[in-house]
This record gives structure tokens, C-alpha cells and sequence, in this order.
């Protein structure tokens, strides 16, 4: 990508009258490589693809851009392309009606799911088949994905803050990357502020005129504006108007999409720019040119304007054009909407905007849903959708990396439709177990039988399955189970650890030094004391059960093992020592490795993996604990302590909480079960 600096045009002559220093300061250009959304010369990008889902079927039919072609939904249209326009078809349009103005429209209807299918296919006859069929948006998807990824590359990794703003629209906050840019252009500027004074201003730009090549270049306001020499903000913004230029060419010469965009100092603007002239094209909105540029918008254009807002703004002031709310006084629009509506409206109409660029991409739920004409009328057509919802949805986790555990849902919803009725159902999705379709069906098989157990369910309109709460994965880990080890294995897994403590003898050390780790993180706070029975007795469980062992683990098969009624196990402190410990099997001294677990004796290679073992400590004392707790809940002092530990953490919260067990009163006893 070429940023070069500068060429003439007429647009900003030499020889205009000069100024002697900027508008700007050092302490703005040292927010523009902050992402500072208050920044002067903060210059903000939005790219919007051009007819999408027409473009990504022309594309994957590879169809002559002149080809007037529609995306068919059922007997509706979703997408129409531009040479399509020309002959007046609209998203109003249904097929017949389009195929009379354009007898030669191409009217390609989306991919669908069907009954039987393991995955979402182009069907000659789905418009016939409304009934059967589910609309899918999948190949879009995947479309924008290889678009949002391309972007990304094109840009520099450490300099890029990008928002996914819709399947076919980002935000780039080209910030950083024109700060970069111009430290490289201009060296001056990476000189120190004169007295270190950061509100000292900077010096002019040492170039006269700047060179806008193909932009859509907003006028400006003042008539003698483009004979003002450029200032830093102009040449901000150049410099993203240039690397914006880039992005679509490369997305052009790629993957075969044109997009249009804006350039501006925030995000409000610069998407107004990108709709400002279509397709293919690029606006640039200069600081000067903003009041000018919105003065010919209807403020319900504007985001969060478009409502019942501005519905409300235009009833209250008889007028929806910006230049005829732009002499209104802000107390009375504070007196009309609200001190805080007011304020905001004040500001939007007026291009402030300081909202940031997110550059959170990632989905927060999946949605699958079917409304059905005629409705449903039994369970087992309900399970023929359900089954094709989880297909829908599994098929989308995949591209969001399920299978490699790198994201994955928490939760999965059912919504059910009963004439005006609605009803829903959420379930945990169980975790530390491979993620699979058939899995998402069975779960949503039982929440949909939760719903049927309320009667009252058929017919039905609508179904509709939703998966939600992602977290992130972590690979590279192994489950909780892969510790868990069966009678001779697991002393042979304790042979193994003894016999790698005593190669360890080598690596003597001099020093005799001990310290101390803190276990920190959430097992200093979480951490309980073990607690015996009321009686003083411990409780034994069978030759078959999970038992505790000595050093906090579990170990399979292995009977006769005692478990304390209480919590976790004390948190104990790690030594890290260099002296000598005696090997009672041998009968010598070996000295212990640097990094020692004190539960379990075992040896490791450093800190981290120190760390890595006692958190498996602690989540199987918290496994332990789940587990034997519901078991041995009539015991009456583990109740008390219980209810103990939780007034003293929250005193606030102790009335909704099971209280102390009250005190004999005389004549009166204990109720024991069991």
C-alpha cells in the first residue's frame, strides 16, 4: 500500500496566505497513537460492501458484473444489484412483478436446509418447498469472514483496531497506523515539545497542497476554506483516505467485491460517508467540511435517530432536516427530550461523536428459527426442525472453532410459539466433553419435552433454537479426567514421580536458602477449612466409590480411604527449598528439585508448572466437594459452620440464607435422619 506525500491540486493552492504554527498540539498528536476518541486527528474509516448478498452470488456464480441479478427469498427478493435497479426492481418487488421489468433478471434464491440434509445446499425448487425448507445464510457468512480476514491482513497486526459492524460493514480506526505513518513522512514530529510543554503547538505541515486522487471530496463551508493552507487534520486524514484505497483494492483483486467507504473523524460520519456516493466509491469527510456535509441529511438518517427519537424530535420542532435543528438552542432541546437526550441530540446534529471503535468481533449467540404456514401440529414434526436447528447451528460453531476448543456455548435456549402464547426453556450445555450435533439435538429434544409436559403446545407456529454465553477455549490443556488414574496405574504413576525425585539427585544445589510461594489467585479466597462430624467420627465410603486421598486428588479402586465431611482442604504454603530431604525407601538423602508440591510430594520443572499442578489440586477439592457434600447434607455441624462462613461473607445478604440451627430449647430434641 502506497502512502506518498504529497502531489499539487487545485484543491489546496500554494501560495495561500500562512499560518505560523497549527491548530494542533503536541498532546493531540500524541492521542492520535492512543485511539483517543476525544482526538482532533482522529481519522476513522467504515467500509461497506456494495449489494452484498448479490455480490456473493455473482461472485460464486460468476456472473458479468452488467448481469442484472436479484436474491430471491420464497417468492420475495432480499438483494437486488445495481444494474438491476436501473430497471427499477426494488426489495418491494416479488419475483413476477421484477421478471416483468427485467424479463433477462437472474433471480437466484438462497440456500436452504432440508429435511434428511447434513448441510444447508442451493435447491432448484426451494421456493416451492416454503414448508419444508429453512432459509440459510450460511454461505454469507463465510463470505464475510474471508472479507473481515483479508482486512485484517492488509493492515498492520500491532496498528489495527477493527469492529465486524454487521455481515457486510466494519469500522477501522486508522489511529495508530496514521500516526506510524506520519512520524515516518514528517520527522519533525517526533521532536519534543518546546518546554515540554505538551499544549504547545505543533508547526504547520511543510507541504502546501494535498492530492485526493479518486475521493469523494466533501465541500467545505467557507468560501475561501480550500485557500487556507492544510493542517495536521487534513493530512490525517489523507493518509487513511489512502489506506482505505488499499483495503478495497486488495478486497477487489482477492476475493472479486467492490465496497464503498467513508472517511471522517468518528464513526457517525464516516458511515453517512460510506452511503454518501455508491457504489465503489470512497467519501472523505474533512473536520471543515462536516457542517456543511450534514446540513443536507434528515437527522432520522443519522444512527439512533431513525425511531421513535426522531419521530418524537420531528413532532416536537415540525421539521426532520439538521439545518432547521441546528438553530435550535440546547435548553430547549434539554426541556424537550431530557438534560441527557438533549445534550446528545445537540452534539449528533453537529458530527460529535465520540464513541469508540470495538474492535470485539466475535458473536454472542446463535439463533436458528423456523415460523411455519401451516403450524405444526405434533412432537415428532417438532423434532424433525430441531434436528435440522442443530445441524444449523453446529455447522456455524464449527467456523467459530468448536471442534479445536477454541470457543464454545454455555447455554442453549428453546422458544415455542402457541398462537399468542410464547414459551422458552434454557439448559446448561455440559462441558469438558466434545461439543457434537448430536449432542445439541438431545438437549434441545429435552427442552422441548419440558415445554410439551405444560400441555397446551400444538399447533405451533414458530420453534425457534439459540446457543449463548461463549467463552473462550483453552487448548493445550488436557480435562480433569486425564489426571484421574485406575489401581495399578496409579502407583505406577507414584513409582514414576518418586523415581523422577530421585534423578533429580544431579542437580544439586549450593544454596540452602527457603522462601515462600503464595498460592495467590482465587484459592486464597475460595479455600475452606476440612471440618470432622459432629460426633468426631470420619465417614468411609465403598470399595467402588470415588475416594479423597491424602494428598487432595482422586484415585480410582482403591478402598478403605477416609473423606472428612467438610470443605477443601487448608491452603497450605509451598516451599521452594534446596536442602536435602531423606528418602525413607533408600535410606539417603536426596535433595529436593526447586519447585515441590506439598500435598503430593511431586516434583516440578518450574514455577508455572507449580502453579499448573496446584490448580489441579484445587479443582479437585472443589469436584470433592460438590460430590460429597449433597451427600452428608443432614449432618447438622457442617450445616452450622456452612451457615457461618456465609453471614460472615456477606452480612447483607445472610436473611435470604439458610440461618444457624437454633438451640434445644428444654424438653425439646434433635430431629436425626437416616
Amino acid at each position: 500500500m502506497s502512502s506518498s506525500l504529497p502531489s499539487f491540486r487545485d484543491s489546496s493552492p500554494a501560495g495561500a496566505p500562512g499560518l505560523q504554527r497549527s491548530r494542533f498540539t503536541f498532546r493531540h498528536f500524541s492521542q492520535l497513537a492512543a485511539y483517543s476518541p476525544s482526538c482532533p486527528l482522529r481519522v476513522i474509516a467504515h467500509v461497506d460492501l456494495d449489494c452484498f448478498y448479490a455480490q456473493a452470488e455473482m461472485v460464486r456464480l460468476r456472473i458479468p458484473e452488467d448481469q442484472p441479478l436479484a436474491v430471491q427469498q420464497w417468492q420475495g427478493l432480499i438483494a437486488v444489484n445495481y444494474p438491476a435497479r436501473q430497471f427499477g426492481i426494488g426489495r418491494h418487488c416479488n419475483v413476477i412483478e421484477a421478471k416483468k421489468l427485467c424479463p433477462k433478471l437472474i433471480h437466484q434464491h438462497v440456500a436452504t436446509w432440508r429435511e434428511g440434509d447434513d448441510k444447508w445446499a442451493y435447491h432448484p425448487d426451494a421456493a416451492a418447498n416454503m414448508a419444508t425448507d429453512k432459509v440459510s445464510l450460511d454461505p454469507y457468512r463465510l463470505e464475510s469472514r474471508k472479507i473481515l480476514a483479508l482486512i485484517k491482513d492488509h493492515l498492520p497486526s500491532q496498528l489495527q483496531k477493527v469492529e465486524k459492524a454487521g455481515i457486510d460493514e466494519v469500522f477501522l480506526d486508522l489511529s495508530a497506523h496514521v500516526h506510524d505513518i506520519l512520524l515516518q513522512k514528517f520527522p519533525e514530529l517526533a521532536s519534543p515539545p518546546p518546554y515540554d510543554d505538551p499544549t504547545e503547538h505543533l508547526p504547520m505541515p511543510s507541504i502546501s497542497a494535498l492530492d485526493w486522487q479518486a475521493d469523494a471530496l466533501v465541500d467545505l463551508d467557507e468560501e475561501d476554506a480550500e485557500f487556507s493552507d492544510p493542517d495536521w487534520d487534513d493530512v490525517a486524514i489523507l493518509i487513511g483516505s489512502e489506506i482505505v484505497r488499499g483495503v478495497r483494492a486488495a478486497i477487489r483483486d482477492k476475493l472479486g467485491y467492490t465496497c464503498s467507504a467513508g472517511i471522517a473523524n468518528n464513526k457517525m460520519l464516516s458511515k453517512l460517508g460510506s452511503a454518501y456516493r455508491k457504489p465503489n466509491q470512497q467519501t472523505v469527510v474533512r473536520n471543515r467540511a462536516i457542517q456543511h456535509f450534514l446540513a443536507s441529511f434528515k437527522f432520522t438518517k443519522i444512527r439512533n435517530l431513525g425511531g421513535k427519537l426522531g419521530e418524537q424530535i420531528s413532532q416536537t420542532f415540525n421539521t426532520d432536516a439538521v439545518k432547521d435543528l441546528l438553530s435550535v438552542p440546547v435548553e430547549q432541546l434539554k426541556l424537550k427530550l431530557g438534560d441527557d437526550t438533549g445534550v446528545w441530540v445537540y452534539n449528533t446534529i453537529r458530527g460529535v461523536d465520540a464513541t469508540e471503535v470495538n474492535p470485539r468481533t466475535r458473536i454472542k449467540s446463535m439463533l436458528s428459527a423456523k415460523s411455519f404456514r401451516p403450524s405444526i401440529n405434533t412432537f415428532d414434526q417438532a423434532l424433525k426442525w430441531l434436528r435440522i436447528f442443530a445441524a444449523d447451528i453446529f455447522s456455524r460453531l464449527v467456523e467459530e472453532g468448536v471442534l479445536e476448543n477454541r470457543r464454545r456455548p454455555k447455554t442453549i435456549n428453546l422458544h415455542h410459539r402457541h398462537g399468542t402464547q410464547n414459551r422458552s426453556r434454557q439448559g446448561p450445555i455440559p462441558q469438558g466433553q466434545q461439543l457434537d450435533e448430536e449432542t445439541l439435538f438431545d438437549l434441545a429434544k429435552n427442552l422441548l419435552s419440558q415445554i410439551v409436559l405444560d400441555g397446551m403446545v400444538w399447533p405451533c407456529s414458530n420453534l425457534s433454537l439459540s446457543v449463548g454465553g461463549f467463552e473462550e477455549g483453552i487448548t493445550g490443556n488436557m480435562g480433569i479426567g486425564a489426571f484421574l488414574l485406575k489401581g495399578d496405574e496409579a502407583r505406577a504413576f507414584k513409582i514414576g514421580s518418586q523415581t523422577s525425585m530421585i534423578d533429580a539427585s544431579s542437580e544439586s544445589h549450593p544454596s540452602h536458602k527457603r522462601r515462600r510461594i503464595d498460592n495467590g489467585g482465587i484459592q486464597r479466597f475460595l479455600t475452606k477449612r476440612e471440618e470432622t462430624s459432629e460426633q468426631g467420627t470420619n465417614i468411609e465410603l465403598g470399595s467402588h466409590d470415588v475416594t479423597t486421598s491424602n494428598d487432595g486428588g482422586e484415585t480410582l479402586g482403591e478402598p478403605g480411604t477416609k473423606v472428612l465431611s467438610g470443605g477443601l482442604h487448608d491452603p497450605k504454603e509451598t516451599i521452594v527449598s534446596d536442602e536435602p530431604s531423606w528418602d525413607q525407601a533408600n535410606h539417603q538423602e536426596t535433595p529436593t528439585t526447586a519447585y515441590m508440591c506439598c500435598r503430593c510430594n511431586a516434583s516440578l520443572e518450574g514455577a508455572e508448572a507449580l502453579q499448573s499442578h496446584q490448580d489441579w489440586h484445587f479443582a479437585k477439592d472443589l469436584q470433592e466437594q460438590e460430590r460429597v457434600n449433597p451427600a452428608f447434607a443432614s449432618n447438622q455441624a457442617t450445616t452450622a459452620s456452612s451457615s457461618r462462613a456465609g453471614s460472615q461473607q456477606s452480612a447483607a445478604a445472610s436473611s435470604k440464607r439458610v440461618g444457624r440451627p437454633k438451640k434445644t430449647e428444654r424438653g425439646q430434641s434433635k430431629l436425626k435422619f437416616g
